[in-house]
């Protein structure tokens, strides 16, 4: 017997949301109803400087106007900072991360000035014991990295590591995928005053919740690659991806909130009603 279908919408309460929020919430959620499954929705809002209730509220309301219902209660992620902290913990207790004292600005310098030019990720290691207590004795800020050597040298590389593809990537990307989270360096997994970043939240999230389809935007799509890394490290279950295209406007621009994108609340003002919405994103 197969396991329930279990997939889940997560924005982050940041601002409000805009046409490319609903096609993937809509898809997410027709997806859910054609398999009999249950549609979540998560609140990702351990970004405390720019998440705000009111957004929340607003994510709630949009989507209620859209036809969507979840079940209750949903989870935000603030609420479950202990849940992080426990991975966290155990990747550290097998050395499979270390804490990484250098600044943005440093980490843009040291990639820019790799042997082989501008690089798009950062690999670096551990500091002396020695070295690293006195950092932390002086109150320095830190990232907690990911190891990539660590974690290969943990699971004999990753040539075993490999994620099921129902959708498709930026270029097309479909069917059994071979991970490579050598693409995205020793990412940062927590910071010394957030205690998780996305890529460690999500995994967890998702294996608390049981979730069994992860259906989002193919801006996405190298994030599998790293968060496959991290559910063979935890030992957690690697649910099926379905990465879609993602919608753009009549200048080919997809939407977006840094480009202030119109949004749901502006659309419902000017008259716009669901059907409409739907008919016009082709669901």
């Amino acid at each position: 017997m197969s396991a329930p279908f279990v997939t889940r919408f997560a924005p982050s309460p940041t601002g409000l949301l805009h046409r490319g929020h609903a096609y993937s919430a809509l898809l997410a959620y027709q997806a859910a109803q054609a398999a009999g499954g249950t549609f979540l929705l998560r609140i990702e809002d351990i970004d405390a400087t720019r998440a705000r209730p009111e957004f929340e509220a607003a994510i709630c309301e949009d989507l209620a106007w859209l036809g969507i219902t979840w079940p209750e209660p949903v989870r935000r992620q603030s609420e479950h900072l202990d849940d992080y902290e426990a991975a966290l913990a155990r990747l550290a207790a097998e050395g499979l991360v270390y804490r990484c004292f250098r600044t943005r600005k440093e980490v843009a310098q040291a990639m820019a000035s790799a042997p082989h030019g501008a690089m798009d990720t950062f690999r670096s290691a551990p500091l002396s014991a020695d070295e690293e207590a006195e950092r932390l004795a002086r109150g320095e800020a830190f990232a907690w990295r990911l190891s990539l050597e660590a974690a290969a040298t943990r699971l004999g590389g990753f040539d075993d590591l490999t994620f099921q593809e129902e959708g498709a990537g930026p270029e097309d990307e479909t069917g059994l995928i071979a991970a490579r989270p050598e693409l995205g360096g020793d990412v940062v997994l927590a910071r010394k005053d957030v205690g998780v970043a996305y890529h460690l939240a999500v995994v967890v999230d998702d294996a608390l919740q049981g979730v069994t389809h992860v259906i989002r935007g193919c801006d996405l799509f190298e994030a599998a690659h790293v968060q496959r890394l991290l559910q063979a490290l935890l030992a957690l279950p690697t649910p099926v991806y379905r990465h879609h295209w993602l919608l753009a406007g009549p200048d080919g621009k997809r939407y977006a909130k840094r480009d202030r994108a119109e949004t749901l609340q502006a659309l419902r003002a000017a008259g716009l009603t669901p059907e409409q919405l739907r008919r016009e994103m082709g669901l």
